[in-house]
């Protein structure tokens, strides 16, 4: 029987709970090393601090590194990993712009979750533009003190609006078929278009000039950073709406409140934010958070910021946990998988071999 070992990185309970769950007879509480059917034991260590340059050192002994959105996976990272015998670094998420990919090439084997929940991100996008444009929260806040006043609470219908979606993969069609149900007419911009999908889709600069409301739903790459910035946002509609549940690089955060501050952006719906590592997943509220840019944002009345919580569903997390194993015992069984990423693939349609072997 082989025994495999795996940490886990910026592991939260929830991620405790939903691994052991996905683990044949493990659930929380139990004993963290598991037999799965195909005899493969695996033997969980689950740690709360990020992966760093500095925290590597607790992989060593384990087979497989585990890690999630805000861990660091550069080069010297990697170097550290492969010293120590890692085999396997297994993303719980879909984007990997925080992995050196390149420099992973031929060292050790990245795999990833490329399809946890659409829905989940689609419906919290939607979730933040409604509460956003209807003043749920204020009036939450409000009428918990017995203030039943609608003064300051009057929004704007979402029927009939122009909304822009960059990016059409999974969650970005989803979130269409969202915004379709509410009446709103939609454009959308994506590199690889999606063929046959009924999208009308417009060349990027349109978009930012025709959409009312703008939903960013692409990952971060060296082209896309910081796609909205001083010139895209002089050219969108004054009042437009920005929703982030991305990357938050997408965004250049000091002129989206720049933008903000000249009545310029109507309002921001932001889930992630490009320097949220630090911050994001931590309880800071009795301490001075140190970005004032964070800060200021968080200080406008027509901002809401969510702290990466759009995954954050009960089916996604499972689906987390059940692809995150098959990634594992399949690359063990076969030496390769299906969710191998490199950087010869910028994504599956284009891989050359089909992700049918290994990319190295």
């Amino acid at each position: 029987m082989e025994k495999l070992k795996i940490a886990f990185f910026d592991a939260k309970d929830y991620d405790r709970e939903s691994f052991l769950r996905a683990n044949p007879n493990g659930g929380p509480g139990k004993n963290e090393s598991q037999e799965t059917p195909d005899g493969i034991d695996f033997e969980l260590t689950f740690l709360e601090t990020r992966l760093t340059a500095e925290t590597a050192r607790l992989a060593e002994g384990h087979d497989v590194v585990c890690v999630f959105v805000n861990d660091d996976v550069s080069a010297d990272v990697i170097d550290r990993l492969s010293e120590m015998g890692v085999r396997l670094i297994a993303l719980r998420c879909a984007g990997y712009n925080n992995v050196d990919i390149e420099h992973a090439y031929g060292r050790i084997h990245v795999v990833r979750v490329p399809a946890y929940s659409p829905y989940a991100v689609a419906e919290h996008a939607m979730a933040l533009l409604l509460t956003s444009i209807r003043r749920i929260h204020k009036a939450y806040n409000r009428t918990r003190d017995f203030n039943f006043s609608l003064s300051g609470l009057t929004g704007f219908d979402l029927h009939g609006k122009t909304v822009g979606v960059i990016g059409t993969g999974k969650i970005g069609r989803v979130f269409i078929d969202i915004c379709r149900g509410f009446g709103m007419n939609v454009l959308a911009y994506d590199k690889f278009p999606a063929a046959d999908s009924g999208i009308t889709y417009v060349p990027l600069d349109e978009l930012f000039e025709r959409a009312d409301i703008i939903s960013l739903h692409c990952p971060l790459t060296d082209e896309t950073h910081h796609m909205i910035n001083e010139e895209s946002i002089a050219r969108m509609k004054k009042g437009v709406v920005i929703i982030n549940t991305s990357r938050g690089a997408l965004i250049d955060s000091e002129v989206l409140l720049e933008g903000i501050k000249e009545r310029k952006i109507g309002a921001a719906c932001l889930d992630v934010y490009e320097e949220e590592s630090n911050v994001f997943f931590h309880d800071y509220s009795n301490h001075i958070v140190n970005d004032d840019t964070l800060a200021r944002l968080i200080s406008m009345p027509n901002v809401i910021v969510t702290s990466h919580q759009a995954f954050l569903t009960n089916e996604a997390l499972s689906n987390i946990a059940d692809t995150t194993f098959a990634n594992i015992r399949e690359f063990l069984e076969k030496g390769y998988a299906a969710n191998e990423v490199c950087y010869k693939c910028p994504d599956v349609a284009s891989c050359p071999q089909g992700h049918e072997k290994k990319c190295f």
